[in-house]
């Protein structure tokens, strides 16, 4: 394989590893092809682009990535800041554009721990007064 540019991209419980690759524009996640590891989910799968639409590089280059954690939703996130930041780490003149458009920002929000008590992190139990 030739060089290639990696990164490290977060979101909720999941962690994307993204190797970026020039090539035809395909997109595999552990080991298989994106639209079928994400079950053709077309909405989620338009979020992967959004990086190459933003810097006018569609079809420019092959992606691999290794994801794990968390559900789709959070590894679609993960993976979109991971090829972000590897294409910062190909040019960092990408890097003004690609901030104004959002997408290499680290969204913080992770899921509240459920307490010892109440039904989840929190919910209560209904309260009765007699």
């Amino acid at each position: 394989m030739s060089n290639y540019f990696y990164a490290l991209g977060r979101r909720k419980g999941a962690t994307a590893r993204v190797r970026l690759t020039t090539g035809k524009g395909n997109i595999t996640v552990n080991d298989k092809p994106a639209d079928q590891y994400f079950d053709a989910s077309q909405s989620l799968l338009h979020q992967l682009d959004r990086p190459f639409i933003a810097l006018q590089q569609e079809n420019k280059f092959d992606i691999s990535v290794k994801v794990s954690g968390g559900g789709h939703t959070g590894q679609i996130d993960a993976i979109r800041l991971g090829i972000a930041k590897a294409l910062v780490e190909l040019n960092e003149d990408f890097k003004n554009t690609l901030r104004r458009a959002e997408l290499l920002g680290r969204d913080p929000r992770e899921r509240e721990r459920k307490k010892f008590g109440l039904k989840g992190a929190r919910k209560k139990q209904q309260f009765t007064k007699r």
